[in-house]
């Protein structure tokens, strides 16, 4: 099969409340089924398991939602956006919600390694923090040099990874994170809120955008 026939799409989707404990890989495979049900024209992987082409483009921790989540399909037919968008609706499960469809540069890279940050938005299942007392701890974390944290039996700074962080006042206040999501420097909320000396357990965290190296590939 010649390039010719490759199409590539981006699809901004919302993963919601009914898919917050679901992972990556059962996400990936939920998409899948949805394109089986709405028959698209995938193209598949070589080899001995062949498998729908896509690309997720960054993994969301368990338990958190995403807004503004993003993936790649290939097709082996050209589609118009409106009408591959139409197709896939009725065939999505529930927690997944097809936001927009655009078509993507065959060229580009792959959509993993374009991702560069991700803004989260948190607020309390219960009673949030006091306000002042967030600002405090949000204060102390942004003049600190170093924040050292131990993930998976190995330490690392936690600082440079967290871009800007800020505490949106509001009923309920609400904290807002944008953290660095490159491969090799990936800056975790819950990591976050542990630093700030909140229990992560008690936060509902929203991953509400993406930010991509190539600046207007989104979907919009």
């Amino acid at each position: 099969m010649g390039a010719q026939d490759r199409y590539r799409y981006r699809l901004r989707f919302a993963k919601t409340e009914a898919m917050r404990w679901t992972g990556h890989l059962d996400l990936q495979r939920a998409w899948e089924r949805t394109f089986r049900r709405a028959r698209l024209p995938l193209l598949y992987s070589q080899g001995f398991n062949p498998r729908p082409r896509l690309q997720l483009a960054a993994a969301l921790p368990l338990g958190v939602t995403g807004e503004e989540e993003l993936l790649d399909l290939w097709l082996t037919e050209a589609l118009e956006p409106g009408a591959l968008a139409e197709r896939l609706r009725p065939a999505l499960p529930p927690g997944l919600e097809l936001k927009g469809v655009c078509a993507a540069a065959a060229q580009e890279p792959a959509l993993q390694r374009q991702v560069r940050a991700a803004e989260y938005r948190v607020t309390w299942l219960e009673a949030p923090p006091p306000l002042e007392q967030l600002r405090a701890a949000v204060e102390r974390s942004l003049a600190a040099q170093e924040i050292p944290r131990e993930r998976r039996g190995k330490r690392y700074d936690l600082r440079p990874l967290i871009e800007e962080l800020r505490v949106e006042p509001g009923e309920p206040p609400a904290l807002w994170m944008r953290l660095a999501a490159r491969e090799g420097a990936t800056g975790r909320p819950d990591e976050v809120l542990a630093a700030l000396g909140l229990d992560p357990a008690e936060a509902r965290v929203v991953r509400t955008r993406l930010v991509l190296e190539i600046q207007g590939s989104g979907v919009r």
